[in-house]
């Protein structure tokens, strides 16, 4: 009678699958490139590169600067780019008026980059006030109130003038009530049916957003007031659900969450929840925290932005806003 020897302990050994380089990547269960990234970029109305203290690496970009810029995406084989503008304070509005002209810096932005590349890279534009706004804030500001249903009104213009110049996904950032049905319904109305929208629907009042603010010339504006009236706040995770289920049932194409490895446990809850397109941003402060520590000598650069990206992977990102975007696009081809 046959009797089954029993060999060396142990017999389960995971590391025979991490050996070797090509065994590791043939169980991959996550996998990162290019294509998923979006590279956000700082559009300012003047020429030239102006660098960004707090954001170690990344520029302001001139309107002239632009089209390289887009045409840099598309050769290393990132999808699409986000646009943020830096308006002159002269320009700034309690209203935020210059939000809703037609030739404003982002859709000339928008013109410039579809003229230059067309549908090879998708365009993505912010629908907020905050950078229009000589208060700081994503909304029109009413006795001390960021007031919703006055602000969506203009949000709706602004998406739809975007669209018009040529974009492909408005992106509202603004947090304010019922800013997606209303600006689906005012696409509609326009004729830009195919136009997408990527909802920031899970976005909080973080401590994250410091350089970006000053990227774009608000943080001043906004000086000591806060935002947690409108955006969510840390302790929230059902709320966060909740914000998801009515931007999707809105008419939203796709969700985003932000922060970003803060929030990791949003990003998993809303993939397995809803099973939408889902992405994440990987915000300012988070760039310069990795920058400044790589900078030091104390974290490697390389290895720990690939290991956050593929971080945001896992926990189920489909994918992911990052200014370290055309490194890593390079450092994974």
């Amino acid at each position: 009678m046959f009797e089954f020897q029993r060999g060396p302990f142990p017999r389960t050994r995971p590391r025979r699958q991490r050996r070797f380089e090509w065994s590791r990547r043939l169980v991959a269960e996550s996998t990162l490139q290019p294509s998923d990234l979006i590279w956000p970029i700082f559009v300012h109305p003047q020429s030239g590169l102006q660098p960004i203290d707090s954001l170690p690496g990344v520029d302001r970009l001139g309107i002239d600067r632009i089209v390289d810029a887009a045409k840099r995406a598309c050769d290393l084989g990132i999808p699409a780019i986000a646009i943020f503008p830096v308006t002159p304070a002269d320009l700034k509005t309690d209203t935020g008026a210059e939000a809703v002209n037609p030739n404003n810096l982002v859709c000339q932005t928008v013109r410039r980059i579809k003229s230059a590349v067309g549908d090879s890279l998708g365009v993505i534009c912010d629908v907020a006030l905050d950078p229009y706004s000589s208060h700081g804030h994503d909304g029109i500001v009413r006795d001390g109130d960021v007031v919703n249903d006055e602000t969506v009104a203009i949000l709706c213009r602004q998406a739809v003038i975007q669209a018009d110049a040529g974009c492909d996904v408005i992106a509202p950032s603004d947090m304010m009530d019922g800013r997606i049905g209303s600006i689906r319904d005012a696409l509609e109305s326009a004729g830009h049916v195919n136009v997408q929208i990527m909802s920031y629907a899970a976005k909080y009042a973080s401590a994250f957003y410091g350089p970006f603010r000053d990227a774009v010339g608000s943080k001043g504006n906004l000086g000591g007031a806060s935002k947690k009236t409108y955006q969510q706040s840390p302790e929230q995770t059902d709320e966060a659900l909740h914000e998801v289920a009515i931007d999707l049932a809105e008419g939203a194409d796709s969700v985003m969450v932000k922060p970003g490895m803060p929030y990791l446990d949003i990003v998993s809850k809303v993939k397995q929840v809803f099973g939408v397109p889902t992405f994440v941003y990987q915000v300012s402060g988070e760039y310069a925290m990795l920058s400044a520590a790589g900078q030091l000598g104390w974290l490697d650069r390389r290895d720990v932005v690939l290991e956050s990206l593929m971080g945001f992977k896992r926990a189920g990102a489909d994918g992911v806003l990052t200014y370290f975007a055309p490194e890593a696009a390079q450092w994974l081809a």
